[in-house]
């Protein structure tokens, strides 16, 4: 482990957990996660980032240096479903288009509690069904995302496998997919955790559903059913509240036939990856996600 984790771990635990342990509405989690961001975003050099329509839902469309024709990854945000935003995301969705050599588009979704999921997830579903018809076949397409986006990207690869419809692959960082909670590692690392409040994780999901059922599939990819699915990539940490999210989510994969990598990290904060550019651990586990974007869309590696 690096020294520059072993500091970020203590920033983070010392003043950003307990920011957004103590943040009493919505608005102010909203502000703390964008304050955060902002002190974090290391934009590549040469990024090209312009602002598009996928459909009817905004979007912003990023790249670094030349990339590969009529291959695009589709990236979901990550921010509980209830804050984020696809600028928040330029450091990171810059940072995978120059190491995957892919253009990345980022989806302004919709948030709670305004638009109770699953409005994200037909955001999501509405933005894929754009880039095809931007030209974009669905095996030349790589779903990605983080957190919340992760969980959402699940969600999507699952409606679009009922379709018939498989992209390419996926790649998630830290997936949320239970909204129900009953991974055992929401207790067992609520001390580890770096970053996630466990006492917020509650609100967080009233906010998100809006009375939707958590066990839904349609919410909670855990319990979804994946018809013929592609290669997916799990990366995650160990010590993170939402491990068991990741790792029952291969194995509910797996037993659909999916071939799944996971990349399990022994002590990095959640969404470590959004920190590329400030630490080595964050470049490393975007160098393996470009990689495996590469040889999703069968690209020769760089």
């Amino acid at each position: 482990m690096s020294i520059r984790l072993t500091w970020l771990n203590a920033w983070l635990r010392a003043v950003v957990k307990p920011q957004m342990r103590r943040c009493a509405d919505l608005g102010a989690t909203r502000r703390v996660t964008e304050r955060v961001a902002s002190w974090i975003v290391r934009e590549p050099r040469g990024l090209c980032m312009l602002g598009v329509a996928l459909g009817d839902v905004p979007a912003l469309s990023l790249r670094v240096g030349r990339t590969e024709p009529g291959r695009a990854i589709l990236y979901l945000h990550g921010g509980g479903y209830i804050a984020g935003s696809p600028y928040m995301y330029r450091g990171l969705a810059g940072r995978l288009s120059k190491l995957s050599g892919v253009e990345v588009y980022v989806p302004d979704y919709r948030l709670a509690p305004e638009a109770p999921l699953p409005a994200a997830l037909d955001d999501a579903e509405a933005s894929f069904d754009a880039l095809y018809q931007r030209g974009y076949d669905p095996e030349n397409i790589v779903i990605a995302g983080d957190s919340a986006g992760g969980g959402l990207a699940l969600s999507l690869l699952a409606r679009l496998c009922a379709r018939g419809v498989v992209p390419a692959g996926l790649i998630a960082f830290s997936p949320w997919t239970d909204l129900t909670c009953s991974g055992e590692s929401l207790r067992s690392n609520a001390r580890r955790e770096a970053l996630l409040p466990v006492e917020r994780i509650g609100e967080t999901v009233e906010q998100a559903l809006g009375g939707h059922a958590a066990n839904d599939p349609a919410v909670s990819p855990l319990f979804a059913e994946f018809r013929d699915p592609p290669p997916v990539l799990i990366q995650h940490s160990m010590t993170e509240i939402l491990a068991d999210d990741s790792l029952r989510m291969a194995d509910r994969l797996r037993s659909f036939g999916a071939a799944v990598t996971v990349q399990s990290w022994p002590d990095a904060p959640h969404v470590w990856q959004f920190f590329d550019g400030r630490l080595p651990e964050a470049h490393d586990a975007l160098e393996d996600a470009g990689r495996a974007a590469r040889a999703m869309l069968n690209l020769p590696p760089r």
